[in-house]
């Protein structure tokens, strides 16, 4: 397994393909700094004793200790472990770990291989290519991207119907070595700072759409690979240093004739795949928020505490309620996806078909359970952020610039004015409401906000799936026999 520093050292060897703010920039440009800061605490914590037991796997494939960001789930506990290392370091650096996608896509990619093979007959050989990337991919501890998201064009027309037919990612030219592909994935988190990125589909295609349908994994700074990126970042303190700095950042990548040769594709042409490739990997990545959302439900639970305590209204019995409402969220969250992890199987639910075996014997949390607390967390995000508003009140919003708190001619009287609660240091409360400001009226909190809401599909999605695969009629007929209906 490699080091934070070594993972840092092989990101600023990579091509400079990314744009930013109208300029070509390097991966050691500072607006990168806290994103880099983020995804090397995973190799930090993989090798920190008090935390290597969640942050680590045995590799099914070497039986070697890699970290678990790399590893395919085995068994039900691979899957509870999982959940709670993404908890615990989400809630290490106060917002997402950057590094659970990679994971979601590889174990997605994983069955999809190996379904394709067998019903190809043996004419292709997705798994093996799998294999041997994924090899390679867990000894070097790579950071690994999913590129799911096409721009989609005009929402209600197919990808086979869009006026421009590159606005789904699709193969263009099919040669002896390998494909060419053209597309946009759009709103890949942390595909900049990645080693690599892997691309899946991201909708259920019709035969018509084949070209669409198609999985690979190419390194970040690719030959006919950029990406315009941006950059989410805690604004940068000089005085008031915070306990950890946190950053994101998203990509436009871009895949213009892009060349990939076919030892690294996994799936090319199987349109009905191409569905179940994009239903895993949501599946994978909504289980991976029951562990992240229930960290950022615990900040919002400090933070509407301490800003209770602050203003001195930690007693009322509203407080109570509001941070009961927030408990309640990120709890029922986090136990759907324990849940989910209990109920996995080899299986994949499969609408109008249920539960079917699938894949080479890997585990698959359990759909029901997944999209219900995604959903449930999900809807809940713009609600935790009114409770903060409010319990906080407006502070957040005009509280003072950090060189006004230090200015020699105004300090005086900010120490004064900002102090509330007697008990608690002014500099502490300074710290608390910049803090607080920071993850509530800030430009990262914005986007942070809207990515916990759309992040592995809008509720609507998870709506779709829990009704889509729910045996609906099973309680009718419950409820026809109870009712003595005929």
């Amino acid at each position: 397994m490699r080091t934070k520093q070594q993972y840092i050292d092989s990101v600023m060897k990579l091509r400079r393909n990314i744009f930013c703010k109208g300029e070509r920039i390097s991966r050691d440009h500072e607006d990168l700094e806290m994103t880099l800061n983020v995804l090397g605490h995973t190799f930090e914590a993989a090798a920190d004793p008090a935390t290597a037991d969640l942050c680590t796997a045995k590799s099914h494939l070497s039986g070697e200790t890699i970290n678990r960001f790399c590893h395919i789930h085995q068994n039900p506990q691979d899957l509870h472990k999982k959940q709670d290392m993404t908890r615990m370091l989400c809630r290490h650096v106060g917002y997402c770990i950057g590094r659970c996608m990679g994971a979601d896509a590889t174990n997605a990619v994983n069955s999809i291989a190996f379904e394709a093979d067998k019903v190809n007959n043996g004419n292709t050989e997705y798994y093996k290519n799998f294999l041997k990337w994924l090899d390679n991919f867990q000894k070097n501890d790579y950071v690994l991207a999913c590129a799911q998201t096409d721009t989609k064009g005009e929402r209600m027309l197919r990808p086979s119907q869009q006026p421009d037919p590159d606005q789904y990612l699709r193969v263009v030219e099919r040669k002896s070595d390998g494909i060419v592909v053209t597309g946009c994935k759009v709103h890949i988190t942390q595909a900049s700072v990645a080693d690599e990125i892997m691309v899946v589909p991201t909708r259920a295609m019709t035969a018509d759409e084949k070209d669409y349908a198609v999985a690979f994994a190419v390194p970040s700074d690719y030959d006919g690979v950029t990406q315009i990126v941006h950059p989410h970042n805690m604004n940068r303190r000089k005085h008031f240093k915070r306990g950890f700095d946190f950053g994101a950042v998203d990509s436009y990548v871009i895949f213009d004739k892009v060349f990939v040769p076919w030892d690294r594709v996994f799936l090319c042409g199987e349109h009905q795949h191409g569905g179940l490739a994009a239903l895993l990997f949501a599946l994978f990545h909504r289980h991976s928020y029951s562990g992240c959302k229930p960290a950022i439900g615990d900040v919002a639970i400090g933070l509407a505490a301490l800003a209770a305590e602050v203003n001195g209204i930690e007693k009322t019995p509203h407080v109570k309620e509001k941070l009961a409402s927030i408990i309640q969220i990120a709890e029922l969250g986090y136990a759907a996806g324990y849940t989910a992890s209990a109920l996995s199987k080899p299986e994949v639910n499969i609408p109008g078909f249920g539960q079917v075996p699938f894949g080479p014997g890997s585990y698959i949390p359990n759909s029901i359970y997944c999209n219900v607390g995604r959903c449930l967390t999900g809807e809940a995000v713009f609600h935790e952020q009114e409770i903060l508003c409010d319990i906080a009140g407006g502070v957040p919003a005009t509280f003072p610039y950090e060189q006004d708190l230090v200015n020699p001619e105004t300090k005086a009287y900010v120490d004064k004015y900002l102090k509330r609660n007697s008990k608690m240091p002014v500099e502490d409360q300074i710290k608390f409401w910049l803090y607080f400001s920071d993850m509530t009226v800030s430009a990262i909190a914005g986007s942070m906000n809207y990515a916990s809401f759309h992040g592995g599909g809008s509720p609507i999605m998870e709506q779709i799936a829990i009704t889509s695969q729910y045996d609906i009629k099973a309680r009718k007929d419950m409820v026809k026999r109870l009712a003595g209906m005929s």
